[in-house]
């Protein structure tokens, strides 16, 4: 895929799960990537992996200082920031009365504010670039509403709309903005956490239930994180100049609807 020479990443949520899987594929296209992160471990092990051209940084996406710092210690390592990937997110299930406050307002400052945050500090370097990207990592459950996912929902309906907003904004200086809206993946950390509250609402084996939410997406299988990251790369590379402002589905086809009465 042809993509941009010497791209300069940063990925947010890098060192797990869809962000790993991007931060690593970006790496091998030949781009320089910020792994910014919140587990020191992972960070570390991540870069270790990726080797050269790989930076890592800690950062609590609910922290404007630490993710300016980021951006800012990104900048100064590579000489410049045009590549920017949000990724870093939680996962919240629950009825809507056994919901918290605590846990609302984390899973909105995780996934919207951080997202908000990453793409304020790094805009003005996309700007600048003259051929800025923003990939963000949205869900399924950014475009329906699904039962007992309250926050979560709304907080990747609320990414998209960001998206929306600021694709409008910059797309004057040649910066796209698109998100991503995959189904759940059970290999990635957030996955796992799906398929364990499903085993513990159905009684039903991993194996049983992962297989049922294969065939709910037509072309018969669970995404994996590559299909996100080939997803990343396309919207990073110049074949997707032209497109800003898209929430793409990664969905297998799950998104298809069908002719009531008509279905097996």
């Amino acid at each position: 895929m042809k993509i941009a020479e010497n791209r300069k990443a940063l990925v947010t949520g890098g060192a797990s799960g869809f962000g790993r899987a991007i931060s690593a594929s970006l790496h091998d296209a030949g781009a320089q990537v910020a792994v910014v992160d919140i587990n020191d471990e992972s960070i570390e092990q991540t870069t270790c992996d990726l080797g050269a051209r790989s930076l890592g940084l800690r950062a609590d996406v609910r922290s404007a200082s630490d993710v300016q710092a980021a951006v800012d210690r990104a900048v100064e390592a590579f000489g410049g920031l045009d590549t920017l990937v949000i990724s870093a997110g939680v996962f919240d299930m629950g009825e809507l009365e056994t919901v918290t406050e605590e846990r609302w307002d984390r899973t909105i400052d995780v996934n919207l504010k951080g997202a908000f945050l990453a793409t304020q500090a790094a805009m003005p370097h996309l700007r600048g670039s003259g051929r800025g990207r923003a990939v963000m990592i949205s869900s399924d459950a950014g475009k329906r509403g699904f039962s007992a996912l309250a926050p979560y929902t709304a907080s990747k309906f609320g990414l998209n709309g960001l998206m929306e907003s600021v694709a409008a904004e910059v797309a004057k200086d040649n910066v796209t903005v698109n998100t991503l809206c995959p189904v759940g993946c059970p290999t990635t950390g957030m996955g796992q956490e799906v398929l364990a509250e499903k085993i513990a609402r159905t009684g039903a084996g991993a194996e049983e239930i992962m297989a049922k939410a294969a065939l709910t997406n037509p072309l018969g299988r669970n995404v994996l994180e590559s299909d996100v990251a080939d997803a990343v790369l396309f919207l990073v590379s110049e074949h997707s100049s032209f497109l800003t402002g898209v929430a793409l589905d990664v969905d297998g086809g799950a998104s298809l609807g069908s002719v009531p009465g008509t279905d097996d």
